[in-house]
């Protein structure tokens, strides 16, 4: 009777086990395509420290510098289950997304406080939501941050002189027109390609926050930054939902909280180095200019009516309204 009771005892805590996916220890892997130096990897430790601190046995990885894949690669092997959990930018999503696209509308955002009440509030709760039947958890949003142009030929004061160059855009849709419209030759690229060339001179210039130009030591290969902020990026801190699935509902509210902490983390470095950041290239020999934003706003708007229709009046409208 005892060896029964036992065996019984056995038989259900295999199949608990096997319901739940995964053994009592479980290891997340957490990718992104940048390197160590860049607030993408302080959201990433930010993420690891608070869930390897919550005690639910859970453990997290990361794989920086596009190790595991440049970040299209990473969307679809998280829908695969293939890798646990990501930080991404937002123009890979539109690629399988298209409505998200609608963050990246040029000059869309006021400030960095219009930006995060929006992503914050019902519009950037909605985007989340609807990641789930793309095989995504989103969980929370960082930044990449506002936007600025640098190029190796010409000071950019004005859209004419946006001209023929050759810039490095992300392979989005929103990003690509907007630069035509400008007049510029729109080059779509992967990040871990455009860094060769820029280096090797095949493109002109590309567009990235102030951390990014940093981190990645731009500089040394472009010669101007012109302080467009044309776009404010997001990144999105988000899960395989073949993972999410195998994990508790006390895991659920540790990896929900140890997201909002990454996102916290992401942006306070941002905000707090921003003027460190512009020095520091105005010391390594970058010519700075402020352009005339309002005939670049006055341009783009072309943007706006295509995307309209594709994006929905009252969404847009409810970003730029929002205080």
């Amino acid at each position: 009777m005892r060896k029964s009771v036992m065996c019984a005892l056995a038989a259900m805590l295999v199949a608990s086990v096997v319901s739940t996916g995964f053994a009592k220890e479980r290891t997340l892997k957490l990718a992104h395509v940048v390197n160590e130096q860049d607030a993408f990897h302080v959201c990433a430790l930010k993420f690891k420290e608070v869930v390897e601190a919550g005690g639910d046995d859970l453990k997290v990885t990361i794989f920086p510098n596009a190790k595991l894949g440049d970040e299209r690669t990473l969307l679809e092997n998280m829908r695969m289950g293939v890798v646990d959990a990501a930080i991404i930018t937002g123009g890979p999503i539109i690629n399988f997304m298209p409505q998200f696209g609608v963050f990246d509308l040029p000059f869309l955002f006021r400030d960095t406080d219009h930006a995060y009440a929006v992503l914050d509030g019902p519009v950037g709760q909605e985007m989340l939501d609807g990641m789930e039947k793309f095989g995504w958890k989103g969980l929370a949003y960082g930044e990449r941050g506002f936007r600025n142009l640098t190029n190796s030929v010409r000071p950019v004061k004005e859209p004419e002189d946006m001209k023929g160059l050759k810039i490095r855009l992300m392979q989005n849709p929103v990003y690509v027109e907007s630069f035509k419209t400008l007049g510029a030759n729109a080059v779509p690229m992967a990040w871990t390609e455009a860094l060769t060339a820029l280096q090797q001179g095949t493109i002109d210039g590309q567009e990235n926050p102030l951390n990014v130009i940093v981190s990645f030591k731009l500089y040394e290969s472009q010669k101007y930054l012109s302080l467009t902020r044309h776009a404010y990026a997001p990144n999105v801190i988000m899960m395989s939902m073949a993972t999410w699935k195998k994990l508790s509902s006390s895991q659920h509210e540790l990896i929900e909280n140890a997201a909002k902490a990454a996102s916290k983390a992401n942006r306070d470095l941002d905000n707090q180095k921003a003027a460190e950041w512009l020095q520091f290239l105005k010391d390594q020999g970058m010519e700075v200019t402020e352009p005339d934003l309002a005939a670049f706003r006055e341009a783009v708007k072309p943007i706006y009516d295509k995307y309209t229709d594709k994006f929905g009046a009252e969404t847009i409208k409810t970003i730029v309204d929002t205080k």
